[in-house]
């Protein structure tokens, strides 16, 4: 039979998923302390503090009144947003995440501090203008409980964006997850968790490198006389204890704390010195535009306008070589990069594959191709002519007719719109209009 701790243990994780249980307790909270501040005001003559602050009774009713109906508002509002979260949540994810929306705490308590808040202000003013008094501690705590529940309310609305984010979503689902194996589990076992390798250091906790601080990292490498390779690459992600850094040479010396802060994991990808997750997102913006049932290839064209953009800057400039050096020049950081060859397949080769049967997109992308393979410098044109290679047999393979096969493969900046077999030669309109 299960103890009871686990039975606690289970009562209490169930009353969590009661999106109304924490909230019904702040509004008996706030309930019981409106009886105890005019409990105290009464008490003390309502001369806590002076009327110069407090107001008259009929403006501190007004006060309360305005305080109360306005946080009612700001109730539904959440409510309202909270239940717009949810029906987003299992129409574009899955029906199974609304017990983490409902487990979610920030969310609970922003309901909570505003019904608690309405609760304190409705019966507060009952002590009011009674015999002229106006209750000086009640209306101090009904100002602070006001600014309160507006603090929550933008502290809500910023939580229920982030949300709304794939990442937001995972994450609120992984760390229940984790709680829940802790929970149950315990710790690791001794002769299982071993400790950290030998001249690895290992990240603290789970997420995707989305900043290093190569110049601290120099740093703290030169001083220790070592050497340091980052294991992943910018936007990996990290489980927690796995190796984030190897140390070559002695490790006695070096800072390990320090290190594993120059590292900073998130919770999802940014462009904050990672370009290709800039690539990323707008071949997604393009993937999705064609796939059904969007089917919007005129979108697609114009994130490939901005990929072929950034290729085009890309094409002619130095890409880091993954070695850092201190003042000596001696190597102190290493760490994987992206090639020149990973940022065209990185931006072509999905949208190859998936977008070869739409004729705007195939169109559109044998432009981009054929100006990078006219402006990149020799040594870089390779991947280009790959990747014209595979989008070439990847038309072939979509159409039947060779007319339609011809038709999409003309390259054309707009999709259709200025190819050679669409657009008309310079004069070609005035004389057919003479």
């Amino acid at each position: 039979m299960p103890s009871s701790k686990t039975v606690a243990r289970d009562a209490l994780a169930s009353a969590g998923t009661k999106l109304w249980l924490l909230p019904l307790g702040c509004l008996l909270a706030g309930a019981a302390l409106s009886f105890v501040t005019t409990a105290i005001d009464s008490a003390n003559g309502f001369d806590l503090l002076p009327r110069s602050l407090t107001g008259s009774p009929s403006g501190a009713r007004q006060i309360l009144a305005t305080i109360a109906q306005s946080t009612v508002q700001l109730t539904g509002l959440v409510l309202s947003l909270s239940l717009i979260v949810i029906q987003l949540a299992m129409g574009q994810f899955s029906p199974r995440i609304v017990r983490s929306l409902l487990n979610d705490r920030r969310s609970q308590w922003a309901v909570g501090i505003l019904v608690g808040t309405v609760a304190f202000t409705i019966l507060s003013i009952r002590r009011v203008g009674e015999g002229g008094e106006v209750p000086g501690l009640t209306m101090l705590v009904a100002y602070l409980l006001a600014l309160a529940s507006f603090a929550a309310l933008l502290l809500y609305v910023h939580h229920t964006g982030q949300s709304l984010r794939v990442a937001g979503l995972i994450d609120l689902v992984g760390d229940d997850l984790r709680d829940e194996l802790d929970d149950r589990y315990g710790e690791p076992l001794a002769d299982e968790a071993g400790g950290p390798a030998p001249g690895v250091i290992p990240a603290r906790q789970p997420g995707v490198v989305c900043e290093v601080d190569r110049e601290r990292l120099v740093e703290l490498a030169a001083a220790a006389d070592c050497r340091l390779e980052l294991v992943p690459m910018m936007g990996d992600f990290v489980p927690s204890g796995a190796p984030l850094i190897r140390v070559d040479g002695d490790e006695g010396r070096l800072d390990r704390t320090a290190v594993a802060r120059a590292i900073v994991l998130g919770a999802e990808r940014t462009h904050t010195r990672d370009p290709a997750y800039g690539f990323r997102k707008l071949v997604d913006i393009a993937e999705r535009s064609i796939a059904q049932p969007f089917d919007d290839p005129t979108t697609a064209v114009q994130a490939i306008d901005r990929l072929h953009d950034c290729l085009r800057q890309l094409s002619g400039r130095r890409l880091t070589s993954g070695e850092w050096r201190d003042r000596e020049g001696v190597v102190r950081l290493r760490a994987r990069q992206i090639t020149w060859e990973v940022y065209v397949r990185l931006a072509f080769e999905e949208l190859t594959l998936a977008g070869a049967g739409s004729p705007q997109v195939s169109r559109r992308l044998f432009a981009a191709l054929d100006d990078l393979l006219a402006t990149a410098p020799a040594a870089r044109r390779l991947p280009l002519e790959q990747q014209r290679e595979l989008l070439s047999a990847a038309v072939d393979d979509a159409y039947g007719d060779r007319r339609e096969v011809e038709a999409a493969q003309v390259p054309d900046v707009q999709g259709i719109g200025s190819g050679a077999d669409v657009a008309a030669p310079p004069g070609a309109v005035e004389e057919v209009a003479r």
